[in-house]
């Protein structure tokens, strides 16, 4: 319930926004704006003001059709629909979801978007892309002077790294320390899964005790992890499946080297039966040798409700003990934190716009690099609709992350608006652009076929999109 409201809260603010980003251009260039609706109203709205007459009217549950408001088309009607689906701007003189050519039958006013100069109409296109933006750019700013920043620089983390067995299979050993990637040093450990995974960069430098050792990454690596993430992800389904209080587990690609040491055993769970202890340190798991935090936990999730032998260091004594592991696939201890050095930087408010702007582009950057891989069968697989954006959100709340997920899923709604497409804000900005250069303005019936066209495709990957998350419920 609480990713769900956190879902509909962003996605509602970011429909906002971006709707007010085309408002306000076109007020500017003094364009009528008939209707601002967040959600869809088809036939009847939750909610209707306008003002005329000089007093603001009021209307709730209530019918679109209304013969005395639609005397006032010079005043925007306000609004919030009844289907929570995104939202529209109404723009005078403007071929788009809300009018068709048979609505623009009448000679162009000086009032309606056709009326206006190519860049004028430009900018008005532009204004929800570009406030989405800005939007995200504002948050992150605001995060960065409120919180600060962590980060665990590479360089710190003196026993070097978990490497998943797709990484093992390039040639990546366990404690490996990466020195660069393409002539480049990665800082944390996410620009390595960018630079290898997401960027598709080959060429990495490892540390290896006192030898330095190169290796090359395959081409398909991207693809191969993506299909590993959905098979792990569908045998994590099933179990949640089986135990509506599983709680689902993230497959692991790359982390820093933990051992597992016990800090404190929580009463009454496996642990606590089988007589492990603080200080424990953990080195294997039935039979198979797990030095590594992320190894034993992988290798407990595969023996849910059986009894495992756990063998592990007391004392500097190795010993074993007879647990049996719950169906959660845990032993039930807390683990003990190792002492990495972590860089918290306190920003001043000056400070934090130009980190802010350089976190943003940052973030835009990646996802563009990434947006290779959903032309992909595993990335097409892994493609999500409304529950795999709402699953990003974390079940406790937080302002802090519903924040940064928000303005994430700003900048995602800025790209893809971008994307030229008819229907959405980049198709319309690559006909003007073609107008502009070609001095040919395209006539109001293309562009209405053009959208007709682009508001099916966009359906068509909406319905693969959530009903890829439908599946995902029952397979």
């Amino acid at each position: 319930m609480i990713q769900a409201i956190q879902l509909i809260l962003a996605l509602s603010f970011l429909v906002l926004i971006h709707e007010l980003g085309h408002f306000t251009f076109a007020k500017i260039f003094h364009v009528r704006v008939e209707k601002f609706y967040l959600f869809f109203n088809p036939k009847r709205s939750l909610f209707r003001a306008k003002k005329f007459d000089g007093k603001w009217h009021f209307k709730f549950l209530a019918p679109n059709d209304d013969e005395e408001w639609e005397k006032h088309p010079e005043n925007t009607e306000w609004g919030i629909g009844w289907l929570p689906f995104g939202g529209y701007c109404a723009i005078a003189g403007m071929v788009d979801e809300t009018h068709s050519t048979e609505d623009l039958a009448s000679e162009p006013q000086d009032w309606e978007f056709r009326s206006k100069p190519a860049w004028q109409r430009l900018l008005i296109i532009l204004g929800g892309i570009l406030v989405n933006f800005i939007g995200a750019i504002v948050i992150f700013i605001l995060l960065i002077w409120n919180y600060g920043t962590n980060t665990l620089p590479l360089h710190n983390i003196e026993s070097g790294l978990y490497y998943s067995e797709i990484l093992q299979a390039e040639g990546f050993e366990q404690h490996d320390k990466i020195l660069s990637i393409n002539g480049e040093e990665p800082e944390v450990l996410n620009d390595v899964v960018q630079a290898i995974i997401i960027e598709g960069k080959r060429d990495v430098v490892v540390l290896r005790g006192e030898d330095t050792v190169a290796l090359t990454m395959s081409e398909d690596i991207g693809t191969r992890y993506l299909a590993i993430q959905n098979d792990f992800d569908k045998r994590e389904r099933e179990k949640k499946r089986a135990d509506a209080n599983y709680q689902k587990q993230r497959y692991v690609l790359i982390s820093e080297w933990v051992p597992f040491v016990v800090d404190s055993v929580l009463p009454d769970h496996a642990a606590y039966y089988g007589g492990l202890q603080k200080g424990d340190s953990i080195v294997s798991v039935a039979g198979v040798e797990t030095p590594c935090f992320v190894q034993a936990t992988e290798e407990l999730q595969r023996h849910p409700c059986d009894s495992v032998q756990i063998g592990f260091y007391r004392a500097g004594e190795y010993q074993t003990a007879a647990v049996f592991i719950g169906d959660q696939g845990k032993l039930g201890v807390f683990t003990r934190v190792p002492n990495f050095e972590i860089d918290h930087i306190d920003y001043s408010f000056w400070q934090a716009i130009p980190a802010g702007i350089e976190y943003g582009w940052s973030i835009l950057a990646m996802y563009v690099k990434q947006f290779r891989l959903v032309f992909t069968k595993e990335g097409a697989q892994s493609l999500g609709g409304f529950g795999a954006i709402g699953s990003m959100f974390p079940s406790s709340w937080s302002w802090y992350t519903f924040w940064h997920m928000t303005a994430f899923l700003s900048i995602i709604l800025a790209f893809m608006n971008f994307l030229p497409i008819p229907a959405l804000d980049g198709g319309y900005i690559l006909f003007l652009l073609v107008e502009m250069i070609t001095r040919r303005k395209p006539s109001d019936k293309f562009l209405e076929k053009a959208n007709e066209v682009g508001f099916w495709l966009l359906l068509a990957l909406l319905v693969f999109a959530n009903l890829n998350d439908i599946l995902k419920l029952f397979f």
